[in-house]
């Protein structure tokens, strides 16, 4: 049984239904990368997927358990946590704080602020910095940390190189692959940069105009088909065909 279920979910961005039919699954300790240009509607997904988007129709299971209704403090007690865009910390106070809080938060469970500091070693220099005094990579990292510090069993992490510096990035997905190397988190990101998408991601799902043009494992669709779904190249050809 999957993880996360996705099926037919419709949502809306203003008057503007920005997820069409979108349905997927996701495994634990599998990641899945979601790909697209701007406006295909991937930051709408996460937020409806995490509940603090309304979804129009469909449904959105946990573990068998239908979720679709439930609020976002909710979803994180059953095991659903974003990484939104823009980080969102708490600048005023300190990274040790920022991870506290969550944790008060969420579920019980193997991570607490040692074994995040453990998994996440860049923090540990970090704990009694205010959050506003952070490079963009390390409050990335924060950010993470705290999702992790909620202990849940979906991790959504939303445009997760966007603004940081290629090393940033690096050092960010070296640690994200100490996460995926434990195998009991299920991961979905959403990342702009093509190949670090189809380096990191067990599969990937394009979107394009609020809907999957493409799905499948990286290394089976190639670098090309995902390209040209991506831009809606094969969209184009198919409607002046």
């Amino acid at each position: 049984m999957s993880l996360l279920k996705v099926d037919g979910l419709v949502a809306s961005h203003g008057l503007l239904t920005a997820v069409r039919n979108v349905s997927f699954e996701v495994a634990r300790g599998e990641v899945l990368g979601v790909i697209g240009a701007n406006g295909a509607g991937k930051t709408t997904l996460f937020r409806t997927v995490a509940g603090v988007h309304p979804a129009h129709s469909g449904t959105i299971s946990l573990e068998g358990v239908d979720i679709t209704s439930l609020s976002p403090a909710r979803r994180v007690a059953r095991g659903v946590a974003m990484v939104p865009e823009g980080r969102r910390l708490f600048i005023d106070m300190t990274v040790r704080e920022n991870l506290q809080i969550a944790g008060e938060n969420g579920r019980s469970g193997v991570w607490t602020l040692d074994s995040v500091v453990t998994a996440l070693p860049t923090l540990a220099p970090l704990l009694n910095v205010p959050a506003g005094g952070l490079s963009g990579g390390q409050r990335q990292t924060v950010a993470i940390g705290r999702a992790l510090m909620s202990n849940p069993k979906v991790l959504l992490l939303d445009e997760v190189s966007l603004g940081l510096s290629p090393v940033a990035i690096a050092g960010l997905y070296d640690q994200l692959a100490s996460l995926k190397a434990r195998g009991d988190t299920a991961m979905v990101v959403v990342e702009q940069d093509l190949d670090r998408a189809m380096a990191f991601s067990d599969r990937v799902v394009c979107m394009l105009e609020g809907c999957i043009a493409l799905e499948g494992a990286p290394q089976t669709l190639g670098k090309q088909a995902i390209t040209e779904a991506y831009f809606g190249l094969a969209h184009q050809e198919a409607a002046y065909a």
